[in-house]
């Protein structure tokens, strides 16, 4: 593990450089681009930061929908090979008709809302995010 600055931090920091120096000094397609380019540092920090709350969140999710037990693994890549399985067994099951009607589709819904929301959380700049902010369901 690497000591501070994280890599968050470090992302932070290039994002500010982008956002306070380069697109002031820049007119055009190029201040266009240093925007975009502070947008993607952005999203890349809000990524890290939140990955692990999120996959925790999608993980007791996707338990509770598919009656499932078993812990969340620790790394991001079995995380991420976890997640995939989970939510195709979920998908497999909503094939089959199971999340029509009833206590599913309704579990499904709340389940989906929130997922779809933390997405958002990564992809949205922190002025648009929290003015348009809707929080978990």
């Amino acid at each position: 593990m690497n000591d501070e600055p994280s890599a968050p931090d470090l992302l932070r920091a290039v994002e500010r450089f982008l956002e306070r120096d380069a697109v002031a000094g820049l007119d055009g397609v190029a201040r266009f681009h240093a925007r975009v380019a502070a947008n993607v540092v952005a999203m890349v920090a809000r990524e890290i930061e939140t990955e692990a709350e999120h996959a925790r969140r999608e993980w007791e999710g996707l338990a509770a929908l598919l009656g499932e037990e078993g812990a969340l693994p620790e790394t991001p890549a079995l995380r991420r090979e976890a997640l995939a399985r989970r939510n195709e067994a979920l998908c497999e099951r909503i094939r089959a008709g199971e999340a029509d009607t009833g206590a599913m589709r309704g579990a499904l819904l709340a389940h989906l809302r929130g997922t779809v929301a933390d997405k958002l959380e990564v992809s949205f700049p922190p002025r648009e995010r929290d003015a348009g902010k809707t929080g978990r369901a």
